[in-house]
């Protein structure tokens, strides 16, 4: 399935990452500007962005929403245009993968705003640039970890891409503009690294909004009947040593993070790779907050593979 292509390490050539939602549109929106992941990105370039088929309840959305909220008010900015809709099931549009670094070097990268290096949770953090998204979301299903997409696929959703005007883009500099692979853990100089830059003052309603997170994070797991781990909570930041549970589960949320986290996929061949199952949640009628967007999105598929144009 997977065959090999220029600016990428491994064998990917249209990669795409199956997440669940709120975290996959605020992704594509250029409002999450981290991906967080157990594992280090193993590509560089376009990431086409999915999401999984698990319908978000409103506490996890809005729990989410104020901490970008939150963090992005760090910096100055309150004006944050959510995405009106959070569809599943579909393709949403890409990033540009440029990095990735451990979470003790993202946030010591004193030359980050501090809203990115809050983003810093996970135990690696991949650094996403120039987010667009699709007019149509395409429905399709996904696998765990990094996947090709379907020739067809890719054909008909490159022709549907449009810009995202981010709240505020992030340029992460590349210690070597000439190896797209250069910013990667260890890359970044010592002197670039502030040990006290991670001690950023945390106002009582951003404190809220971390701990919102936290809590829809772990709600989420429970719903999913998820198998977690138990480590001490040893942040940098943190001064509590309650243990914290970790996720093990792809595209989950660790409680003690705020990004997915993901484990090793036996092989994206097999059909116990799909994230998504017949019957799942998305078959189901959603929240009127998430009532997906109009259309059929089988005949604009359709169309777009005839190479009509999307409208």
């Amino acid at each position: 399935m997977r065959k090999g292509g220029p600016r990428k390490e491994g064998n990917y050539t249209n990669p795409c990452l199956t997440m669940h939602q709120p975290w996959a549109s605020l992704l594509v929106y250029g409002i999450k500007r981290i991906e967080g992941r157990s594992w280090p990105a193993p590509i560089r370039g376009r990431l086409w962005i999915h999401a999984a088929s698990k319908v978000p309840d409103e506490s996890t959305i809005k729990a989410m929403e104020d901490f970008y909220r939150e963090i992005y008010a760090v910096n100055g900015i309150t004006d944050i245009k959510f995405p009106e809709h959070y569809p599943v099931s579909r393709l949403l549009g890409c990033v540009e993968v440029v990095g990735c670094l451990t979470c003790e070097e993202l946030v010591q990268w004193e030359a980050l705003p501090e809203g990115v290096r809050l983003e810093g949770q996970t135990d690696f953090c991949w650094l996403c640039e120039k987010p667009k998204k699709l007019l149509v979301p395409f429905e399709m299903r996904g696998f765990q970890r990094v996947y090709n997409l379907e020739k067809k696929i890719y054909e008909a959703a490159v022709r549907g891409l449009v810009p995202v005007d981010s709240p505020t883009p992030v340029k992460f500099p590349l210690p070597n503009p000439r190896d797209p692979f250069s910013l990667k853990p260890g890359s970044i100089a010592a002197s670039s690294l502030n040990s006290k830059a991670s001690s950023i003052k945390k106002s009582s309603s951003l404190s809220a909004a971390i701990a919102g997170a936290r809590a829809a994070a772990t709600q989420f797991s429970k719903d999913q009947n998820i198998r977690t781990n138990t480590i001490p909570n040893n942040r940098p930041d943190s001064t509590s040593t309650e243990p914290q549970a970790i996720i093990t589960d792809d595209d989950r949320i660790p409680n003690g993070n705020l990004k997915e986290a993901s484990i090793e996929a036996d092989s994206a061949s097999k059909q116990s790779d799909y994230v998504e199952e017949e019957g799942s949640s998305s078959r189901s009628q959603p929240p009127a907050r998430l009532k997906q967007d109009p259309g059929a999105p089988s005949k604009i598929f359709a169309a777009a593979l005839r190479g009509l144009k999307l409208s």
